[in-house]
């Protein structure tokens, strides 16, 4: 692995550290709402990522034509390390910007590159997920949505249920079948949907945190161009797969988020009073912190090794259900000790007095359970490390 910065990488962080530092006013308006409210809450999110775009910070690996900086993948773990130590907001194109973009980039045609990229960089376009259904979910590969050639169209029939920000959501890449003879894993389209097309109406699905980050979408015929398939008709499962590898990989699990997450349990464990003193002097707590600590750190070193090997040139395998797998069950058990830390004070609702951080803690550990989930559950990637890692045989 490779620790030492060169000059022109220390002289990126640098630019990134004062460019975040001079717009803190900025970044502590837009933190001041949540975006899941919507409305000028959600549209105050979408300014900042063209402010972002304007200065050249809204997807800075990405080629210059389509908005990016060229930058190296080292640069831009740099710049999200940076970002998530100002606490900038929370990016709320991610699924555009770190699955839809780069799978375009490797499957897409010039004509998709040319026709969203630069608007997915700049939020002009949110896009959403629409992979899972009420009967295909972790078994992805049984989904039922079809998608019928009609001339230059493919009319869209079905339903798509937890699609990550489908309320808000312009576009939609969307698992569809289009062959029905084809063998399970055949005969599936990854196709692009405008979500305001006629035919495409979307539920919220009010969550147990009380946000409403999903939807279920319902499709009755509704038309989006041919010219919208990405990669092949019928072979869009290999699509697929890409863009969950950049889900599992790369797109979520960033090591400042944990450590940030880390030390602010630390900080509670020194406040959040226990048997006449603080949390921080029960023995078991202490252990458990320091178990938190061990985890991430070894996270972070994980992340590092993946880099340099991406930055040489390598690939991103079926280690990335390694990567995911490890920080989603991680990111549960750091939001259990700080449920466990606050003690009788863990279930305070927003808005209550005595509440830490306004209830936050308790809506993100509801939601941690979620990340075992996306992206394929925690079985799924045990199933997978088994198989394509440790090469184990199937039962």
């Amino acid at each position: 692995m490779d620790f030492e910065l060169s000059p022109e990488d220390a002289a990126f962080r640098d630019e990134v550290r004062g460019w975040l530092a001079e717009n803190r006013d900025q970044i502590e308006h837009v933190r001041a709402v949540n975006w899941e409210d919507g409305g000028e809450r959600f549209e105050r999110y979408r300014e900042w990522e063209r402010i972002l775009f304007d200065a050249g910070w809204g997807a800075v690996t990405w080629p210059k034509e389509y908005g990016g900086r060229g930058a190296s993948l080292v640069q831009q773990a740099l710049f999200t390390d940076e970002y998530v130590r100002a606490k900038g907001p929370d990016r709320i194109n991610r699924l555009g910007l770190n699955l839809l973009a780069p799978t375009l980039m490797l499957h897409g045609t010039a004509e998709q590159r040319e026709a969203h990229l630069s608007k997915i960089a700049r939020c002009d376009e949110i896009w959403c997920q629409g992979f899972s259904e009420p009967n295909a979910g972790s078994d992805l590969a049984s989904l039922r949505t079809r998608a019928v050639r009609d001339g230059d169209d493919f009319v869209i029939t079905g339903q798509k249920i937890w699609t990550s920000l489908g309320v808000f959501g312009d576009w939609i890449f969307v698992l569809c079948r289009t062959n029905p003879d084809a063998p399970k894993h055949k005969g599936i389209s990854f196709i692009l949907c405008d979500m305001h097309a006629p035919g495409v109406e979307v539920r919220p699905l009010v969550q147990i945190n009380g946000d409403a980050r999903f939807a279920e979408i319902f499709f009755t015929e509704a038309r989006t161009p041919a010219s919208n398939v990405v990669g092949a008709v019928d072979e869009g499962w290999r699509v697929a797969m890409t863009t969950l590898g950049f889900e599992r990989g790369t797109g979520l699990g960033s090591p400042a988020v944990f450590n940030r997450i880390l030390d602010e349990v630390v900080d509670l464990t020194r406040r959040s009073p226990r048997d006449g003193g603080v949390a921080a002097d029960d023995p078991d707590i202490r252990r458990r912190v320091a178990q938190a600590y061990i985890e991430t750190r070894i996270f972070e070193l994980s992340s590092q090794r993946t880099l340099t090997r991406l930055a040489k040139g390598g690939t991103l395998g079926p280690e990335a259900s390694l990567t995911k797998l490890y920080w989603s069950e991680m990111e549960a058990r750091l939001e259990e000790l700080a449920m466990d830390v606050l003690g009788p004070r863990a279930e305070l609702a927003k808005g209550s007095p005595g509440a830490e951080r306004n209830g936050d803690w308790y809506s993100e550990y509801l939601y941690a359970r979620a990340s075992m989930i996306f992206a394929g559950t925690s079985e799924v990637q045990k199933n997978v490390i088994a198989q394509r890692v440790l090469g184990l045989p199937r039962e």
